[in-house]
Formats: C-alpha cells, structure tokens, sequence
C-alpha cells in the first residue's frame, strides 16, 4: 500500500543533513525541555563551585560559565537564524502552492457554472418549447 506524499514530506525530504541538523538544534533550544535542564546545570554549576571545599573551577563571578553561554550564543544564534530562514522560504513554496491551489478551484467552479448555466438554459427551451406545443394544441383544439 503506497501512501501519497503531503506537501511538507517532500518538502522534507529535499532537506540536506545540515538543514535538518539546524532546524533539530532550534526546536530543541526553543523547547521548555532545553531551559529546564540548562537551568538545572547552571544551578548545579554555581552550587558546586560555591560549596566546593578543595577545588573551585570556576569562582565567582563564574567568568568560564559566562564564556561558555557567549560560546553557545555565538553559535545558536546564527543556527536559528538558518532555521528562521528556511520556515521563511518554507511558508513562502506554501503560500505559492495554497494559491495555485486556490486558482486551480476557481477554474474549476467556473466551468461548473458555466456547464450548470448551460444545462439551465437547455432546461429553460425544452419548457418554453412544451410551452408552446400545449399552446399549439390548445389552439388546434
């Protein structure tokens, strides 16, 4: 059994690895999952070099965290901005497809009309000629 492919399935599969691997990374770090655990870490990150005893790794004012959240802003950023465009070129394809679409059916529903309007009018002449044979009859009678 062979399904027929939507629009966002071929879509999708016209992808290459990296724009897939960018839009990945930006719906993971725009997720509640994603803050939730960077919260968590950097919770534990700051705990333990507060109440570290024998080795401190980052003391305050945690300057190697600062330097590790300007590392993954450098690259998330620029990531989602790929992302952002490609949704942006996705909608776009979308948009042009939902109006050729929307052009496709009104050609159609004017063909039906047209073709109901003929059948209308070839109704309307075989009642108007009835019409006239009962009158005809009715003459001759």
């Amino acid at each position: 059994m062979s399904k027929t492919k939507n629009w966002h399935q071929s879509h999708f599969e016209t992808l290459e690895f990296g724009s897939r691997l960018a839009d990945a990374v930006a719906k993971g770090m725009g997720s509640w999952r994603f803050i939730i655990i960077q919260t968590i870490l950097v919770t534990l990150w700051m705990v333990l070099n507060m109440v570290a005893y024998v080795k401190h790794w980052d003391v305050y004012p945690f300057i190697l965290l600062n330097l590790l959240f300007s590392t993954q802003a450098a690259y998330a950023a620029p990531i989602i901005m790929m992302s952002q465009n490609r949704q942006n070129e996705r909608d776009r394809m979308q948009a042009q497809a939902d109006y050729q679409t929307n052009i496709d059916a009104k050609l159609e529903i004017e063909a039906l009309t047209s073709k109901l309007n003929s059948i209308e009018v070839d109704k309307l002449d075989k009642i108007i000629r009835l019409l006239q044979q009962m009158d005809d009859q009715k003459q001759k009678d």
